[in-house]
């Protein structure tokens, strides 16, 4: 029996969030002949962004639009998709590991009695029958929707645990299914080469009654940078850059080849940057395809949040420094020296 997955789609200042389109690569690779994929987009002038989304292979786009759902909040957020859920009973949902993924997921399981999987970072198929048998905490047996077909082999869900120092390797027993990806480790799905397009389907938001918060503004403190979670190259620094004005030669690097910039506990501690930048287990969790760590001496807080970056460049003056040995390249010397003399390489190689 074919299948229908639903992917919850994220967008930030008209523009389609990358992580929406590696939600969308996850449920391509779970889905077989027949499925369809359908994608949910919500929030207010969808008409531009919508009209990109169906260049994806898609079976229908469905554009939600409406007031309340300007900002993101849960219950509006929920409201507006449970008309759309219902019509669709979607064996899957994929949304990002981002924020609004972290807390919209557990909801929408609950409400259709489905098991998450969080924060997946690769998907495999292991070709094995399937036996009923290990069953995982965050997974229910909701024995109606649930065919007990696997074809192609058996889909494992891979995800991190304890910071980054195990793996865990998970299956679900049952549909409905929700899983959330994290940003960075699946390729983004790519457009149709066929030229066609998905169906738009749009709908206004039903009015959801008795509303308990309203989101009147969002203020944005990181306005026109890259998110770090969804950058490709960060620049971070330690307390080694000794003052805010020290982060100006990584912002500088970061600007010339397209990153972010994020900081260690340490210096945001230090008051050398906001807390926005933090990347740790007790901040971001970062996965670029570089890392380059500066001053950043590589307490295992910090190791936790950016130790799944595919290359890590550690530039500190101590030789000891525990940063370098998970760091693929080191540099041992003074970051005020190290870095502008790499800005000053990329300058002229990208010139």
């Amino acid at each position: 029996m074919s299948k229908t997955y639903l992917i919850v789609t994220e967008q930030r200042d008209g523009k389609l969030r990358r992580v929406s389109l590696e939600a969308l690569r996850a449920a391509l690779d779970c889905a077989e002949a027949g499925d369809e994929i359908h994608a949910a987009l919500l929030g207010e002038g969808l008409d531009g962004l919508a009209a990109e989304l169906a260049g994806y292979p898609l079976a229908q786009v469905h554009a939600i639009e409406g007031e309340e759902l300007r900002h993101y909040n849960p219950e509006a957020y929920i409201g507006a998709l449970a008309p759309l859920l219902e019509a669709l009973r979607p064996a899957g949902l994929f949304l990002g590991h981002t924020a609004l993924g972290r807390d919209l997921a557990p909801a929408l399981a609950a409400r259709l009695s489905a098991g998450q999987i969080s924060d997946v970072t690769a998907i495999e198929r292991d070709g094995g029958e399937r036996d009923g048998g290990e069953r995982d905490g965050g997974e229910r047996d909701d024995g109606e929707r649930d065919d007990g077909e696997r074809h192609g082999g058996q889909i494992v869900f891979v995800r991190p645990l304890y910071a980054g120092k195990a793996i865990e390797r998970k299956v679900f027993t049952a549909f409905p299914q929700v899983v959330t990806v994290r940003a960075n480790n699946l390729p983004a799905a790519e457009p149709r080469r066929d030229g066609g397009t998905a169906i738009v389907a749009k709908r206004a938001a039903a009015p959801v009654a008795d509303l308990r918060t309203v989101v009147r503004e969002v203020v944005r403190r990181t306005a026109g940078k890259i998110d770090l979670t969804e950058a490709r190259i960060v620049i971070a620094g330690g307390r080694g850059v000794k003052s805010a004005e020290g982060f100006r030669p990584l912002e500088e690097l970061a600007g010339l080849l397209g990153g972010a910039v994020g900081a260690s506990r340490g210096a945001c501690d230090a008051g050398y940057c906001d807390y926005g930048l933090q990347i740790g287990q007790t901040g971001k969790v970062v996965t670029p395809e570089i890392y380059i760590a500066c001053g950043i001496s590589g307490a295992i807080q910090h190791l936790a949040g950016m130790s799944g970056s595919r290359v890590i460049v550690a530039i500190n003056k101590d030789p000891e420094a525990p940063i370098f040995s998970i760091a693929d390249f080191g540099i041992v010397g003074d970051l005020f020296e190290v870095v502008p003399l790499l800005t000053q390489a990329f300058r002229q190689a990208l010139a």
